[in-house]
């Protein structure tokens, strides 16, 4: 994992991450609107679906498959690589929220196509496997930042050395 700590990947999994956003917001009117990802109501995530046509929900399908692939590894390897970069010997364990956001958010992302594709429905889960990917989002996210901070002061020590 201490490729994700390379400068190089830092900045290709962040400019990634923007990218992949971006792409979310073209995508949103083919998808009917609203995205599956923002909800955690299993009911909700029903009536979603069920007020989809058949071109909106492949549609979905494809942007989970493609873009929300993408994303979560996109954002879990700038999180992760922020913490793994500098937080020195602790950044393995301070790189373990953005893992685990990947992990449930690939997670969710099956639950959703399952549900999409009118092969299984699994959106029970959804109930906490949203809730539990926020949490670790931001959890991570509150990492990169001390993480980043650390990272000007060392610059500035650096410079001021």
């Amino acid at each position: 994992m201490s490729f994700l700590a390379r400068t190089s990947s830092i900045w290709i999994s962040f400019v990634l991450m923007l990218v992949i956003g971006v792409g979310f917001g073209l995508c949103r009117p083919m998808v009917g609107g609203a995205f599956l990802d923002m909800t955690s109501d299993p009911e909700m995530a029903r009536t979603i679906i069920a007020t989809m046509n058949d071109a909106q929900r492949t549609a979905h399908a494809w942007v989970t498959v493609l873009l929300d692939t993408a994303y979560p590894l996109a954002y879990g390897g700038f999180l992760g690589g922020l913490a793994l970069r500098f937080f020195g010997s602790f950044g393995k364990y301070a790189a373990v929220p953005a893992l685990g956001v990947v992990v449930v958010d690939l997670t969710e992302n099956l639950v959703q196509v399952l549900a999409l594709a009118n092969w299984a429905d699994a959106l029970d889960a959804k109930a906490w496997l949203t809730p539990l990917k926020f949490g670790l989002f931001f959890l991570a996210a509150g990492i990169a930042a001390i993480a980043l901070v650390i990272g000007v002061i060392n610059l500035f020590r650096k410079r001021g050395a």
